[in-house]
This record gives structure tokens, C-alpha cells and sequence, in this order.
């Protein structure tokens, strides 16, 4: 009998230990707060995981100081949808969601074409640094530096920032359908973008993402597991 109530505990010893292992495995939790997040927040499974997976290689890389937020605008959706979430990385809720809109040229409900050019009026997909707080022609404005060679770090140059449109309103998308378009900025509504300035600034991440093959092929920092910054 007692041969067989140690074996019993040494057993559940052993399952304990295997639980716990398996709980702390960072690929496990990983793959845990993909499916949490894209569930309960309603994005795109494939954007949380590129965004999940690059936001952890840019934090250990230094490149994220702000580690508390991370930014995705889901250009799956359409333009009349609120698609812009801001999810608290320490407590895994969404801080905020909003309308966010698309550039000209990309499209007019949904973003389909994207570029990097200067003057194309489209939006540029991939992952950006946010910057420093500034005024310019469209009142507060956050910099935004594109960190994907050849498919946005052209932001800069392009005067692509994040900024306060009167144009992107609920109004707009009972008359047409839609919300207006920038020139290739993630432009948000006028009356919230104080607060969603002050809250990813100083160097958090942002991920703009669409389904695009294109992209998917070309960008390095999803495609390879060994890449930090």
C-alpha cells in the first residue's frame, strides 16, 4: 500500500512539474496571448501575431521604451469600423479603439494599395517607432519613423505622423460610408487625439497591417526569428 501511495504522489509530482514548465514557456504564452487578444479584441489573428512577435524582439533589442502600449491599426477592416487598437501590454486590455484612416490612394472603404514613395498618397504598412509630440499644419502631431527598409522607412520624408482629422467621424460614415482620407497618415478623430498622442509616445511600437502577400514576403522582421532591431 505504501509503495503504491508513493508512486501516486511521485506521479502527480511529475505532472505538477511538467504544468509548470509548460506554464512558464514563453512560446506557450506567447501563442496564449495571440488567441486572448484577437478574441477578445476582434483583430486580425495574423496582425497580433506579427505585432506579438516584433514587439518582443524590439523590446529586447532596446528599441521600445515605452513597453507599456503597443499600437495596431487593422487596415483589414474598413475605414468605417473603429481599427485602431491600443492595448495595454502589462494588463493585456485594450486601452482604447477608434476610427483611424487610410490614405487617398490606397482605397476608399478598404486600404488595398500601399506605398512608400514620396507624394503616392498611400498608406505604408509595417512597423513604426513613434517619436516626439509636435504642432504642425494639423495641430498635435506624433512623429512616426518607419523602421522596415524599403517598405516604410520613408515615413519621415513623406511627413507621415499620426495627427487630428476632422475628416474621420462618425458623420461622415452615415452620409457615405466611409471616413475621409489622408495623404498616407494614420489620422485619427480630432477629439481624441490628445489622448492617444500622450499615450504612445516616446518611442512605443505601431504596426499598420493589411493581408498583403507583398509584404508578408518582404518584410524581414516577421520573416526572420532570429532578427532583433
Amino acid at each position: 500500500m505504501k509503495k503504491s501511495f508513493l508512486l501516486i504522489l511521485l506521479l502527480l509530482g511529475l505532472s505538477i512539474q511538467g504544468f509548470n514548465k509548460k506554464s512558464f514557456n514563453p512560446i506557450s504564452n506567447l501563442v496564449v496571448k495571440i488567441e486572448l487578444l484577437s478574441n477578445k479584441f476582434s483583430i486580425s489573428k495574423e496582425a497580433i501575431h506579427h505585432a506579438m512577435n516584433a514587439y518582443e524582439k524590439l523590446k529586447l533589442s532596446g528599441q521600445i521604451l515605452n513597453q507599456r502600449y503597443l499600437t495596431i491599426a487593422d487596415f483589414s477592416k474598413p475605414s468605417s469600423e473603429k481599427r485602431l487598437f491600443i492595448i495595454d501590454m502589462n494588463k493585456m486590455e485594450l486601452v482604447l479603439q477608434t476610427l483611424v484612416a487610410h490614405g487617398r490612394n490606397s482605397g476608399t472603404l478598404f486600404a488595398k494599395a500601399f506605398s512608400n514613395k514620396n507624394e503616392s498618397y498611400q498608406s505604408s504598412l509595417g512597423f513604426y517607432i513613434t517619436g516626439d509630440i509636435y504642432r504642425g499644419k494639423h495641430g498635435m502631431s506624433l512623429q512616426l519613423s518607419g523602421i522596415e527598409s524599403g517598405i516604410n522607412d520613408n515615413a519621415k520624408q513623406r511627413a507621415i505622423v499620426m495627427h487630428g482629422a476632422n475628416y474621420v467621424n462618425d458623420q461622415l460614415i452615415k452620409q457615405q460610408g466611409y471616413i475621409g482620407r489622408s495623404l498616407g497618415c494614420p489620422a485619427v478623430p480630432q477629439n481624441e487625439v490628445k489622448e492617444i498622442i500622450h499615450t504612445i509616445k516616446g518611442a512605443s511600437l505601431l504596426y499598420i497591417y493589411a493581408p498583403s502577400n507583398n509584404y508578408s514576403k518582404k518584410s524581414k522582421l516577421i520573416n526572420d526569428p532570429a532578427l532583433i532591431g
